[in-house]
């Protein structure tokens, strides 16, 4: 059988492909389901064969068979300005994107922030549309998890709840890296230490807060939303507040960015006046004038983790005790203090 009769006669069939590679149905389906009970010459056999064929699956007749639509919703809740301007959902979503791409499936990303925009991905999340979600940038005691938890959606959430409730999440150890920080501006002689905070209805901004208190107790608090804007004009409170301050933790990069802006506006010197240490270890941290120190969260290995988790989920093989992955944080130091 030739490429060109093949392609001639139509869409080729699972049935052309099996005899092509000289093995059984089973098999080849096995291969195309991505399963891993194939040895690697039956596997390289059927691979060879789809390509001469032009074989292309039937996604609709595979979904009746395996209750599957090889499809993984990416659920973000913050505006699309802030999704496209915050460096750390671009790391993030593209190790994401890898990890799904290399077990062939497909991500569907979704960005929700207004109540029509909620109600509209709470309807589309069901196992008739997606096999799996993953949650990022979740805010307060929300709903959501629990509602796809009840509907058997396989759910994997970025960042520890803010309460106990069960589910699967990873999370950077924000508490150690935020108290590594501020003890590292102790310890070097800074009396005065303020904190920029991000938005303290959510995990990470909670727990960046409280690793700030484990150093210095009740210090001077700002409060920011993670963007640039808000670590600006939180830095212009503090001086305002607290003119006698020699060091800022700000709870992100991107505050740490419009802090330092504003320093440098009121005439201060970074570092020899105020020293200034952010949170992620993003892009911008390199380009700041001076470079910034910052906390390093493994953010790509975050993505990848989400994916393992959720994969794993999926599949039925998640092991309970797995189910919650935090992972560490170091502290980058550059010339900012």
């Amino acid at each position: 059988m030739t490429t060109e009769r093949s392609r001639s006669s139509g869409r080729p069939t699972l049935d052309q492909v099996a005899s092509l590679a000289g093995v059984g149905r089973g098999t080849v389906s096995r291969v195309v389901n991505g399963s891993a009970q194939v040895s690697p010459q039956a596997k390289a056999a059927v691979e060879d064969a789809i390509a001469e064929l032009g074989y292309v699956p039937n996604r609709a007749a595979r979904t009746l068979v395996t209750q599957r639509t090889d499809s993984v919703a990416l659920v973000i809740f913050e505006s699309g300005q802030r999704f496209f301007t915050e460096p750390f959902f671009g790391r993030i979503v593209q190790a994401i994107s890898g990890g799904l791409v290399d077990r062939g499936l497909q991500m569907v990303l979704m960005i929700a922030q207004a109540p029509h925009e909620r109600q509209r991905l709470e309807g589309y999340l069901t196992r008739q549309h997606v096999d799996g979600v993953l949650l990022l940038s979740l805010h307060g005691s929300d709903t959501l998890p629990a509602t796809l938890e009840e509907r058997g959606v396989a759910t994997v959430r970025a960042g520890r709840p803010t309460r106990w409730e069960p589910g699967c999440y990873v999370d950077a150890d924000n508490r150690a890296g935020a108290r590594e920080a501020v003890a590292y501006l102790r310890d070097r002689g800074r009396r005065r230490i303020a904190t920029i905070t991000g938005p303290l209805d959510m995990a990470a901004g909670i727990a960046r807060l409280d690793g700030f208190r484990d150093v210095v107790g009740d210090g001077p608090v700002a409060h920011g939303d993670f963007s640039e804007e808000s670590g600006a004009a939180a830095m212009a409170w503090l001086l305002e507040q607290h003119p006698d301050l020699d060091a800022v933790f700000a709870a992100s990069d991107m505050m740490a960015a419009g802090a330092m802006r504003v320093l440098r506006e009121h005439g201060r010197r970074v570092p020899r006046d105020v020293a200034v240490i952010g949170f992620d270890d993003s892009v911008i941290a390199r380009h700041t004038d001076p470079p910034l120190t910052t906390v390093h969260q493994p953010i790509e290995q975050m993505g990848q983790e989400m994916v393992r988790l959720l994969l794993a989920k999926i599949d039925g093989t998640d092991d309970p005790g797995d189910a919650e992955v935090v992972l560490s944080t170091s502290l980058v130091v550059r010339g900012s203090a």
